[in-house]
């Protein structure tokens, strides 16, 4: 993700590799085992149930075959946040990436050899939600790539809260959620230059995501961000950093600035954001707390 922190840190700072990437959790005290392994087994249900390169995921089983499938009781949230991405940006946010992504190199091999064209389904023309059950209608991978990360920092955040640690940053490589009187210093990672940054800000009591299309990028213009409307890579915006009350509404909303402008998601709660375009100009809200250099 397209951004470094940095600032005084609390005393104690938990580093691991989790879901192919780098989180640091950081915290007043040291944690104990016995949260740290709550923690893992946060982290751990989650990619088993969403991960769609993971064989033994349920995300694996549903591209396998159709059928009626029960997700964990949490689900019901996030469902319920890609719906609303879903029906503000006009189906270009949509967990029915997956197989397109496969197609096009991004697979669970990660052989990034691009195969054959293959079409985004619509919502309900493959599937139907109710509550945490989704029934199917024909093989479908499912990519919760847009929020899912998000929604995964509040999961561990709630472990923190309900051990009553209440005073912690944590960073799942750019999606960050700082619950902390002391305020989180964050630089905007320029995409065209990564030993460099666009902006600052200072995030105090909120979260902060960021995606772009330097990362994950392969083949010739294929990357991670693609438009369920067209199955095509997005190309108009190339980095966008969302300000909210929650990571998994912050990380959704990152990826839904890349189709839509801002004024088609205000439905979907207050935040702050900055969109970066592929000509270098850039838009921001009127509120953005930052610095900008650009």
């Amino acid at each position: 993700m397209p951004l470094t922190s940095s600032n005084q840190k609390p005393k104690h700072n938990w580093q691991f590799e989790a879901i192919g990437t780098g989180w640091s959790i950081e915290t007043p005290r040291e944690l104990d085992e016995t949260i740290k392994d709550l923690i893992g087994g946060q982290i751990e249900t989650f990619d088993k149930t969403y991960s769609r390169f993971r064989d033994d995921s349920l995300v694996a089983r549903i591209a396998e075959e159709p059928g009626t499938y029960e997700f964990p009781d949490n689900i019901v949230g996030l469902i319920d946040l890609y719906y609303q991405l879903y029906d503000a940006t006009n189906g270009a946010v949509t967990p029915l990436i997956g197989d397109r992504l496969s197609a096009l190199g991004y697979d669970k091999d990660y052989s990034f050899t691009p195969k054959e064209t293959k079409r985004v389904m619509s919502w309900g023309e493959v599937m139907q939600w109710d509550g945490r059950k989704v029934k199917t209608s024909q093989q479908i991978t499912l990519d919760f790539g847009a929020a899912g990360k998000g929604y995964l920092v509040d999961e561990v955040a709630k472990v923190l809260e309900i051990n009553d640690i209440s005073d912690y940053v944590i960073d799942a490589s750019g999606d960050i959620r700082c619950h902390s009187n002391a305020a989180q210093r964050v630089g905007l990672e320029n995409p065209d230059d990564p030993s460099t940054v666009i902006g600052v800000v200072d995030i105090q009591n909120a979260s902060l995501c960021a995606s772009a299309t330097n990362r994950r990028r392969w083949g010739n213009g294929l990357h991670h961000v693609i438009d369920g409307r067209t199955g095509e890579p997005t190309n108009e915006i190339v980095a966008t950093w969302v300000i909210a009350d929650s990571t998994a509404l912050a990380d959704g909303l990152a990826t839904a600035l890349f189709f839509v402008p801002p004024n088609s998601l205000t439905q979907l709660g207050q935040f702050q954001f900055v969109r970066l375009f592929a000509d270098g100009h850039v838009e921001y809200s009127h509120d953005f707390v930052g610095q900008l250099f650009v």
